[in-house]
């Protein structure tokens, strides 16, 4: 068997080493891993490494000889794919050419899998060929219960280029929230380095000045107020210029105005009492403009989920009021 190298795919961005070998080379134990480390027998980019580096997108894994029954790369099962799921997701697309699929993600639906999630687009992924030999390729995240704009890259090279897009921040991103409370000024700029922390609860990232780096810009675009609405509750435009975990949810929560329905975040002030609240997570990824694979710009916008656009109306709030995102 030859060296080969292999391409670390969105997918399998942000992953360590380790498990990313254990999942392409499942037969491989962790202790052979760790010798091919020390000797440099794999490498990545062409330089030693550890087993807990954490991998980024279109870098190069070179793996050595691993023995026949070892060396060949096993690809993640695929669930069976439910023709509704599939429907619904080919409805949701806002844009589609030869190397960028634009979703209008619904609300609910998780992005990827874990050991608890089966339901999730990249198990749906074959199904949004339409004729094309290769698969659709994750580039970027959504919260599992934020709607909105999802790009996928159809293809190698169009995955380097939306990857690297949006790791140097040439993707601009508008989100749009219901939040409880008026956020003081109306407008400003959100600079609070966030960390990850366990608990009871589940992982969660908190305001930490020892964490990583994470600014929110955002803008009041309206208010509504009063007792049957509960409180004061404000609609806000918010661009994140860096890519944390629950970044835009984090921010509106320690800025003292947590979005509404979101518990992990924001506890009781997130679920106010009065009418036409509807249930579920108040953010939606609204627009995006990023430049294209294949030159030129590309610009989406997603329309508001049912839940959402039925408290608007309770409020009296017109989405068409932003129709160009906000």
């Amino acid at each position: 068997m030859s060296v080969q190298t292999l391409e670390v795919l969105p997918e399998d961005a942000g992953s360590r080493l380790d498990r990313w070998f254990k999942r392409h080379f499942p037969e491989v134990p962790h202790g052979r891993l760790e010798k091919l480390l020390r000797t440099g027998q794999v490498r990545v980019d062409g330089a030693r490494v550890k087993a807990n580096l954490r991998l980024r997108a279109g870098q190069a894994v070179r793996v050595p000889p691993l023995g026949e029954r070892a060396a060949a790369p096993q690809k993640k099962p695929v669930p069976p794919q439910d023709e509704a799921d599939l429907a619904a997701l080919r409805e949701s697309i806002l844009h589609r050419d030869d190397s960028v699929i634009v979703l209008n993600k619904p609300p609910g639906l998780a992005v990827q899998g874990g050991s608890k999630t089966r339901r999730h687009i990249d198990g749906m992924l074959d199904g949004l060929r339409f004729g094309a030999q290769e698969r659709p390729r994750l580039v970027h995240r959504l919260d599992k219960d934020t709607s909105g704009v999802l790009v996928l890259a159809r293809g190698g090279l169009a995955a380097r280029a939306l990857t690297a897009a949006f790791k140097h921040g040439d993707a601009k991103k508008v989100y749009w929230a219901l939040v409880a409370g008026r956020p003081e000024p109306a407008s400003g700029r959100i600079d609070q380095a966030l960390a990850k922390r366990g608990g009871a609860g589940g992982e969660k990232v908190v305001g930490d000045d020892g964490g990583k780096r994470a600014v929110t810009l955002y803008r009041t675009i309206e208010v509504a107020g009063g007792e049957s609405a509960g409180g004061r509750l404000s609609w806000l435009a918010l661009s994140p210029l860096t890519g944390r975990t629950h970044q835009v949810r984090a921010h509106c929560a320690l800025h003292g105005v947590p979005i509404l329905g979101d518990g992990k975040y924001g506890g009781k002030q997130a679920f106010p009492e009065g009418a036409g609240i509807a249930r579920g997570l108040h953010l939606h990824a609204r627009a995006i403009e990023l430049p294209h694979p294949d030159g030129g710009v590309l610009r989406a916008q997603a329309p508001l989920p049912p839940h959402m656009a039925e408290t608007f109306a309770a409020l009296g709030f017109d989405p068409e009021r932003e129709g160009e995102g906000g």
